[in-house]
């Protein structure tokens, strides 16, 4: 995960490098810049009418350029960034869609239920034509989505009913305002009631109801008073311009953030005083100024504000944001940060994608269930304070210029989303040649393994899971019995007891008690090596007299051993009865563990039992290769107290059968603890 979150900061950090590239190259073909003011007297009718119509201002009565530049001059200064994106606005032959409603609850659902945003709705009466013909209702409809004015078209056939009980008996157009200044509160629909069907009368009339929304301010008493006054709302934005009502933009923001942001209009036209705007810094028309507890700050004098509805939505977003706003940008950076899976993964294609969908089902469903219990804990009533410093710091955080640089850069990727893709898929191509670089060296088979292969291995791990049912919740091994022997498979299907063999996790066999077999009397490998050494000056009739002792021994252990073979089961030959391969063929399955509680040594040399564990059972001998303990060999026990060689059992278990030899008790599982009889002075071994 920290792999993936490292590439794509990196990412964001090519990004923002690009980003300065494309604006030096800009700047050395043009000679200006995007935050580079523009001189409206150079431009031509065209594009000033361009500018207003992007603004939201009305221009039909203006017919000469002179009226419409002071009209563009009155609205804020223009720069070529701004500029830039409305003659490409315009360029754009983008149809946008309206809704068609199919009765009263899809109607109910979708506009009297918004409570923060405006909807424009052409109603056809039952058998009646429409009020706005098809040509004009698609340019207006072009025309009010650039505000974020949402368009439908509502049709009395489809519900008549509804349609008389309100009173819609003639076509009409409906607008859908929100009634109140707080967040998510009644709605109210106003009918077109004007006799002119045209695109700028309708658009006025629109335009009117929103601005009646705006604080309006007409005199500095009013504006002294405005200012001065402290209310629910922390965050204020003001303008001070000579208009007669704000621009349309302007009005459709104050409708987007009701509840969070409060939209002043200060209009300056007939003001003879304007001493007490300069008293709090305002020494310019038109200004657009943020006003919070933190300070004044002057939109427009940073890279990327424009005077457009997209650029104040996206600054006054970071400002004060919602916690939708959080979710959604939350979701994006998990979704791009799992995609890098794909380029991270090596091997097959099958295997990246089936990894991708993987990583984004695990990622998605981890940030829903870790969003849940924020959700809950915004609701709590204690917790006002926090929420207003986290408001506090997305505020000293977002009207720095690094921040500006980014909402600027995320306006530009996101109105050209081929290069923002093109430049994801060349960054992870190259995280996919570098990662492929490094494993190369260590693992071959996993970076040139084809499809084929991928999917006969995922088969095989596949069925592993399929024919044995799982003994535990723990982690269990990938490799299988049917590796080595495809024909293993078909075989095994003979068995009737396939789907009683259960999958155990082998983890366990680490925590079995193992020591090493002592016995008393004899010495240590250090303690016998320090003895010959200390008796090189005895004579050669002694060494050869104890060399004799020791044969002697070692005939009668041999000559004991088998004769316990002998009397106890039938003697193996060398060829099948080895340590490492007699019980991989033969399973012991009638073999009797003899002489357990007792021990049987040569001479007098008696096991060292304290050096048992308490829990297992006394015995010589490991009845999976038939040898007796030699002094020093390392043992291991099971849980039902059995003991055995620690390479033999350990080559048992491996084999798939997690049960003791003796007595089949489950290797796995405990069992009580085995309490040994307190033997009596006189007992002697037998």
């Amino acid at each position: 995960m920290w792999v993936k979150l490292c590439c794509l900061l990196l990412y964001f950090l090519a990004l923002f490098v690009l980003a300065r590239v494309f604006e030096a190259v800009a700047w050395y073909e043009s000679g200006f810049l995007a935050t580079q003011l523009v001189d409206p007297v150079a431009l031509s009718f065209r594009k000033l009418r361009t500018i207003l119509e992007c603004r939201g201002l009305g221009h039909s009565g203006l017919p000469e350029k002179k009226d419409v530049r002071e009209l563009v001059e009155k609205s804020g200064d223009l720069m070529e960034g701004e500029l830039y994106s409305a003659l490409k606005e315009e360029e754009a032959s983008d149809s946008v869609s309206s809704t068609n409603f199919s009765g009263e609850m899809h109607f109910y659902e979708l506009v009297e239920d918004t409570k923060d945003g405006i909807w424009l709705v052409q109603v056809i009466a039952n058998n009646r034509s429409p009020l706005v013909g098809k040509v004009h209702w698609e340019k207006m409809v072009k025309k009010v989505s650039r505000f974020g004015i949402r368009t439908g078209t509502f049709n009395c056939s489809s519900d008549p009913r509804y349609c008389r009980r309100r009173g819609w008996l003639k076509s009409t157009l409906i607008m859908s305002v929100p009634q109140t200044s707080t967040s998510k509160g009644k709605v109210m629909l106003k009918e077109y009631s004007g006799r002119k069907i045209e695109v700028e009368h309708i658009f006025k009339w629109i335009t009117a109801h929103a601005a009646s929304r705006i604080k309006t301010i007409c005199n500095s008493e009013h504006l002294k008073e405005e200012w001065n006054k402290s209310d629910q709302y922390r965050v204020k934005i003001y303008l001070f311009a000579n208009l007669d009502q704000p621009p349309a933009f302007f009005s459709a923001l104050s409708v987007k953030f009701t509840g969070r942001v409060e939209f002043i209009f200060v209009n300056v036209e007939n003001w003879d005083n304007k001493s007490y705007m300069a008293e709090i810094g305002i020494y310019k028309t038109p200004s657009y100024i943020l006003r919070t507890p933190e300070g004044i700050y002057r939109y427009g004098n940073n890279t990327g504000e424009f005077i457009s509805l997209r650029a104040m939505d996206s600054f006054l977003r970071s400002l004060q944001p919602e916690v939708n706003d959080l979710f959604v940008l939350s979701l994006v950076l998990v979704n791009l940060m799992a995609w890098m899976d794909l380029f991270i993964t090596q091997g097959a294609t099958i295997k990246r994608f089936v990894v991708l969908i993987s990583t984004l089902g695990t990622y998605n469903s981890l940030l829903i269930i870790s969003w849940l219990p924020v959700l809950g804990f915004l609701q709590l009533p204690y917790l006002d304070s926090f929420y207003e410093y986290s408001l506090k710091l997305f505020r000293y955080s977002n009207t720095t210029t690094l921040a500006s640089w980014v909402r600027a850069d995320w306006m530009f990727y996101s109105s050209h989303p081929a290069l923002f893709l093109s430049t994801y898929l060349g960054h992870g191509l190259l995280i996919d040649y570098f990662e492929k670089k490094r494993r190369r060296n260590n693992n071959t088979d996993e970076v040139n393994a084809n499809n084929l292969e991928w999917l006969s291995s995922l088969w095989d791990w596949y069925t592993s899971y399929l024919f044995h049912p799982i003994a535990s919740f723990q982690h269990f091994p990938f490799d299988s019995d049917w590796d080595e022997d495809p024909d293993l498979f078909l075989e095994r299907l003979a068995f009737p007891d396939l789907w009683l063999h259960p999958l155990i996790p082998t983890d366990y066999i680490k925590n079995l008690p193992m020591w090493r077999f002592k016995c008393l009397g004899v010495h240590s490998d250090e303690e016998m090596l320090e003895t010959l050494q200390d008796s090189e000056s005895d004579s050669d009739s002694e060494n050869k007299e104890v060399f004799s002792s020791e044969k002697e021994v070692s005939e009668d252990d041999d000559l004991s051993a088998f004769h316990s073979r002998s009397e106890g089961e039938p003697q193996c030959s060398a060829e099948t009865c080895s340590c490492a391969s007699k019980y991989c063929h033969h399973e012991p399955y009638e073999r009797k563990a003899r002489s357990y509680g007792s021990y049987s040594t040569a001479g007098d040399m008696e096991p060292d039992w304290s050096a048992w564990p308490s829990e297992m059972l006394h015995c010589t001998e490991c009845v999976v290769c038939l040898e007796n303990f030699a002094n020093g060999c390392l043992l291991m026990g099971l849980p039902c107290g059995h003991v055995f060689h620690q390479n033999c059992i350990m080559m048992w278990l491996a084999g798939g059968r997690h049960c003791c030899p003796v007595c089949r008790w489950a290797s796995y599982k405990k069992k009580q603890p085995y309490t040994h009889p307190q033997p009596l002075s006189s007992d002697t071994p037998s």
